[in-house]
C-alpha cells in the first residue's frame, strides 16, 4: 500500500493507494475517534477536530482537520496496527 501525506489549508490529507480496503481506513478512524488507537500521541489526537474518509477500495482518502503536521501523521501511520497488519 502506498501512502501519500500532504498538508492542506485545513490540516492534513492522506491518500492510500493500492492494496487498501476502505473499511480498514474507516476502522482506523473509528478507533481514533473512540480512543481505542495507540498510534497517535494524546497531543496529536487533541489537535484533530474532524476526520473524513472518501473513495473506494484501492484509492482511499482520509482528511484530517486541525493543526496537525505531516510529520505527526507519518509517525502515527507507522504505528497503526489496523493498516500495518
Amino acid at each position: 500500500m502506498k501512502r501519500e501525506v500532504s498538508k492542506t489549508n485545513d490540516g492534513v490529507k492522506i491518500n492510500f493507494l493500492g492494496e487498501v480496503k476502505k473499511d480498514n481506513i474507516v476502522t482506523m478512524v473509528q478507533n481514533c475517534s473512540t480512543g481505542k488507537c495507540e498510534c497517535m500521541s494524546d497531543d496529536t489526537k487533541a489537535k484533530i477536530k474532524d476526520m473524513k474518509v472518501h473513495g473506494e477500495d484501492g484509492d482511499v482518502n482520509l482528511s484530517l482537520e486541525g493543526d496537525v503536521s505531516v510529520d505527526e501523521i507519518h509517525a502515527a501511520l507507522a504505528k497503526s496496527k489496523v493498516i500495518n497488519k
